[in-house]
């Protein structure tokens, strides 16, 4: 990260002019250069090539110096009233490339101008497009496949209405002014580029692969904050998108498995555990270890404890659990593991790493094992189930002290079951600095 220093704060610098000259292109310069055929202005002198080139990479460099999480902060901030316009506004310049437009170019010829406010419009789109993207991929309750369904029927609807019935008003207008140039409109060239791409993305994800994103530390050390993993559709039987009604059995869920499922209380949110309860079982959890059906799951301990500066002093297991060998952190307390804060504690750097997120470290909320006072007091993690269900199962964290699972609401339904947890193809947390951000260790890793 050090030696890419001097370029970041470089390309940081350049950002501003760069970012200055392309709007000076797109609004005024551009508009007055002669067209092409295809009605595209030509290019421009090589200063504004150069800039349109850079741009990019200033952008990216103004990121990593600002910051990850800070950028995104602000996006999501600026996203929400943003993502409003985004429907109006692709709607009027829908309704201009495909109605008004070829009527200007068919009259006008390839230098037709667009008014200052259309042209003002199909400028700024691409601004609320990605505004509409950022908000969707902070949405904690967003239904992607509902998403990509209706990306799907909106674009093939403009694809099918404009072969059918705008291609042919075009070729005809064509036909009565044949030195007049009409291309395709936008419109119709987006939505002939994304309706492939929504309706196979559809597909992939109904019934194959799906990503995910990990937003707690409810599964560590398995799966960490900022992971996104691959989920196999496949696993428990294929799915209708959309509805969850599953039309063909493939498999059943086996005790170890990681499982992503619908949250019961709020089916609209994803969650991730491990699957630590079949139907039928009896299942206790004491001093943080697993009793399944009367049989307690033996812990390998590591004698050195954990500590990664957001966790301090936590034990640190190995746990076998059906086919399925996994690490566990926990902290035999009857308080659990206490942000800093709530015990007063204000933590030395000298004896502790600092604590790489900034949501936990700006207010010292680190996680303490505190074990010295316990006085054999029940762990705060204890808990006796009934039988589980037919039909249910149970999903426990690997994070035993600081997991919201089935100890607070219960059983998931078979019906809730999203798919199985495989492998690890990513961990970004905007909340770490720079290139920090990104932790490649991590990439391709299978999660057990």
């Amino acid at each position: 990260m050090s030696a890419l220093n001097p370029v970041i704060v470089l390309l940081a610098y350049l950002a501003l002019p760069v970012i200055l000259v392309v709007l000076y292109d797109v609004f005024v310069l551009a508009p007055q250069r002669p067209k092409n055929k295809e009605g595209e202005p030509v290019e421009g002198p090589r200063y504004v090539r150069i800039a349109h080139t850079l741009l990019p990479f200033v952008l990216v460099g103004a990121v990593l110096r600002i910051g990850v999480g800070e950028v995104f902060g602000w996006a999501k901030e600026i996203a929400g009233p943003l993502s409003w316009l985004a429907m109006p506004v692709g709607l009027w310049c829908a309704i201009d490339s495909w109605i008004f437009a070829p009527k200007r170019q068919a009259t006008q010829g390839p230098g037709a101008k667009d008014p200052a406010l259309l042209r003002v419009l199909y400028a700024i789109l691409p601004v609320l497009v990605i505004a509409v993207i950022v908000r969707l991929i902070s949405a904690e309750t967003l239904d992607f496949s509902l998403v990509l369904l209706m990306l799907s029927a909106v674009t093939g609807a403009v694809w099918g209405i404009d072969h059918f019935v705008f291609r042919k008003k075009r070729e005809a207008m064509l036909k009565k002014t044949p030195d007049a140039v009409v291309p395709e409109p936008g419109t119709v060239d987006y939505a002939r580029s994304f309706f492939p791409v929504a309706a196979i993305v559809l597909l992939v994800r109904a019934f194959i692969f799906e990503p995910f994103r990990i937003p707690s530390d409810s599964m560590m050390p398995t799966l960490l904050d900022g992971d996104f993993i691959v989920v196999n559709k496949y696993a428990y039987g294929l799915r209708l998108p959309v509805l969850n009604e599953k039309f063909i059995e493939t498999g059943s869920p086996q005790r170890g498995d990681v499982v992503v499922f619908r949250y019961p209380p709020n089916p609209s949110v994803n969650y991730i555990k491990r699957l630590v309860g079949l139907p039928g079982d009896r299942i206790e959890i004491q001093n943080d270890h697993l009793v399944v059906n009367g049989e307690t799951i033996a812990f390998e301990e590591n004698p050195v404890r954990f500590t990664d500066g957001c966790y301090i002093g936590m034990r640190l297991s190995t746990e076998k659990l059906g086919e399925h060998t996994h690490q566990v952190l926990s902290c035999r307390s009857p308080w659990g593991v206490p942000p800093a804060y709530t015990l007063g504690i204000s933590l030395d750097p000298a004896k502790f790493p600092a604590c790489d997120r900034k949501k936990l470290a700006e207010r010292n909320a680190e996680y303490i094992c505190d074990e010295g006072r316990a006085q054999n007091a029940p762990d705060s993690g204890d808990h006796v189930f009934q039988v589980v269900p037919a039909g249910h199962y149970l999903m426990i964290g690997d994070n035993r002290d600081n997991s919201e699972d089935g100890r607070v609401w219960g059983f998931v339904p078979e019906k809730n079951l999203v798919g199985k947890a495989t492998r690890i193809w990513l961990n970004f947390d905007p909340g770490r600095e720079g290139m920090a951000a990104l932790n490649w260790r991590r990439m391709g890793d299978r999660i057990e």
